[in-house]
């Protein structure tokens, strides 16, 4: 089964910027459509972005686009980064990664696998 991890979240102000990491064990995350998600509290869990497997497509909503960047470690093919500039208090929340079956510059397709524990972003002055 597929299992991924989280890290790089923190507490970071309004405008600043802190990137995710989205780690795999033992397997090659370029084989995968790999997608972001957030949950804030009282909130539903939400797409992000996501980035293909086959053409290195990505998706962002558009809460985010302009702002978060997306991309994987091609060296590792172990890694997926969320890249997060000016960070608004409203992008507070736990940010999960997950599997997809499919992503491209428009859709970001169904998740599978299960959840793993989440980094905390916190963006507050």
């Amino acid at each position: 089964q597929v299992q991924l991890v989280e890290s790089g979240g923190g507490l970071v102000q309004p405008g600043g910027s802190l990137r995710l990491s989205c780690a795999a064990s033992g397997f090659r995350l370029d084989h995968y459509a790999i997608g972001w998600f957030r949950q804030a509290p009282g909130k539903m869990r939400e797409g992000v972005s996501c980035i293909s497997s086959s053409d290195g497509s990505t998706y962002y909503a558009d809460s985010v686009k302009g702002r978060f960047t997306i991309s994987r470690d091609n060296a590792k093919n172990t890694v997926v980064y969320l890249q997060m500039d000016s960070l608004k208090p409203e992008d507070t929340a736990v940010y999960y990664c997950l599997t997809l079956l499919r992503c491209s510059g428009n859709y970001m397709g169904p998740h599978f696998g299960s959840w793993g524990q989440g980094t905390q972003v916190t963006v507050s002055s």
